[in-house]
């Protein structure tokens, strides 16, 4: 110390007495600015609803009996398309409008922690998935299922999975954590699915959704075959760059033998 005040020797922080924010206790914040995938979706899904409604009062044509899920028209029709596409329909403006909620609270947020392939195939493998469960469990049905909701359950419970101790405002008034609003949602779903009657295939939608979304990420794991096609084009590339490589380098040699000479 030379005079003045004495310098304060500043603490360094020793590595157990670091907090590492993983998403534990912190408040869970609404919005944000959306990230490329969910607002590619929110766009899609908003002027497709748009296209609905300007199809049934101008022309009077329900698009929803061709791009809805009815289970009989995709096992006896092949209809297959509608397991992609019911998702990008709605009933409603509060059916649309809290699904686009939905996907905007937690896709947001999982797009950044996934990247924009990985979280495209998340959303398209449970809304596919909640899709061929509706379509197993209900192959006969006539029922006419359209939302987004099977992919919103799927990326709820992988939110649960991910951010278990989130805290979410559920109606944004009542805290809760993200694994036990999980959990209730599952059990609820579950309880529905198999009591509703008519009405019950959106139910089982939503439970395959969330059971899709489970595999995916705590599912085993299955060996990964690869492309046929492309290992053998890969073969091909690799075993003809060998030909030309012994070929140049046998042409070279024998210039440089006969240099010598």
């Amino acid at each position: 110390m030379r005079g003045g005040s004495p310098c304060r020797e500043r603490k360094r922080p020793r590595t157990r007495d670091v907090r590492w924010d993983r998403g534990g206790t912190r408040p869970f914040v609404i919005g944000g600015s959306a990230t490329p995938a969910v607002k590619a979706l929110l766009i899609t899904n908003v002027v497709v609803f748009l296209f609905q409604i300007l199809s049934q009062n101008l022309a009077q044509v329900r698009i929803e009996r061709i791009f809805g899920l009815v289970p009989y028209d995709v096992v006896h029709h092949l209809f297959l398309w509608q397991l992609a596409t019911y998702m990008f329909l709605h009933g409603g403006f509060w059916h649309v409008a809290f699904n686009m909620l939905a996907l905007w609270m937690f896709g947001t947020e999982l797009e950044g922690l996934w990247g924009t392939r990985k979280f495209l195939r998340f959303y398209f493998i449970t809304g596919i998935g909640a899709g061929i469960m509706s379509t197993l469990v209900t192959p006969n049905n006539y029922t006419v299922t359209i939302g987004a909701s099977g992919a919103i359950y799927g990326l709820l419970a992988a939110y649960g999975l991910l951010f278990p101790d989130r805290i979410i405002l559920l109606y944004f008034v009542l805290p809760i954590r993200a694994k036990y609003l999980v959990l209730i949602l599952g059990l609820i779903t579950f309880w529905s699915s198999i009591s509703a009657t008519g009405g019950g295939v959106a139910h089982v939608a939503h439970l395959g959704g969330m059971i899709f979304g489970w595999l995916y990420l705590r599912g085993p794991r299955w060996p990964r075959w690869g492309n046929p096609v492309g290992n053998a084009y890969q073969r091909w590339k690799r075993k003809r760059l060998r030909k030309k490589f012994q070929v140049y380098y046998s042409k070279t040699r024998g210039e440089d033998e006969e240099e010598r000479r």
